[in-house]
């Protein structure tokens, strides 16, 4: 039977967020992967990356799986009632509700993560709890059906974790074998745990501006889901 995976695809996406789960969800025996958003426009990824969708809201069949991807585009996602509703719609049917980065605030903003444990990108971790979850500092985290991965590159640790979930952990390894996902970067300071300090306040002021913004779309995102 075909195991549907549909990828939300938004105007600002960080295109690793979906791009490194695609890799390895195509690899899935019998799968169907979509790229899903309200039109068939392609839609241009921070840096100016063109990715197009294949399914519109309207279209979609029920989906197995669906996966909520970050990036500054998401801000705006946080208070739109038809994105909203759609993620709702589908996770109400789906077997694995997900997301990479911030798209976890997407999920949370749908009404998804309230009582769950979550994870997200490191500098928009704690405004999970706004949406009544609790913030996991960790790579994948999952709880119950939902699986939510961390800031950007985890995107790949998080689409391994499902492979080992839905086909088993024999195929989970043969996949990160066969996309050779051996990672052994220069520098071990991905983590603000483990990065200088200074970097880390570098990383917090250059980015300032989409966080202050982040910060309000969160807060009216809470007072609607509260009833405020």
């Amino acid at each position: 039977m075909t195991f549907r995976i549909g990828l939300l695809i938004f105007p600002d996406i960080t295109q690793l967020d979906a791009t490194g789960p695609y890799e390895v969800f195509i690899k899935f025996p019998d799968a169907e992967v979509r790229l899903i958003w309200k039109s068939l426009e392609p839609v241009k990824a921070g840096g100016g990356m063109l990715l197009t969708p294949d399914t519109i809201f309207a279209d979609c069949p029920q989906l197995n799986l669906i996966c909520v991807p970050g990036g500054a585009g998401m801000n705006p996602l946080l208070n739109d009632a038809e994105t909203l509703d759609f993620v709702r719609a589908q996770a109400s049917g789906a077997e694995y509700v997900t997301s990479v980065c911030t798209g976890s605030l997407v999920l949370g903003a749908a009404g998804l993560l309230n009582g769950k444990r979550a994870t997200c990108h490191w500098m928009s971790l704690h405004m999970l709890e706004a949406f009544g979850a609790t913030p996991v500092a960790e790579r994948v985290v999952r709880d119950g059906n939902i699986i939510t991965g961390g800031g950007i590159t985890a995107g790949i640790d998080f689409a391994l974790a499902v492979a080992a979930e839905v086909l088993g952990e024999d195929t989970g390894r043969a996949i990160q074998l066969g996309i050779e996902y051996d990672p052994r970067p220069p520098f071990d300071s991905g983590s603000p745990a483990r990065a200088e300090k200074a970097l880390v306040e570098r990383a917090r002021s250059a980015a300032a501006v989409r966080q202050k913004d982040r910060e309000a779309a969160v807060g009216q995102a809470a007072k609607r889901l509260a009833g405020f």
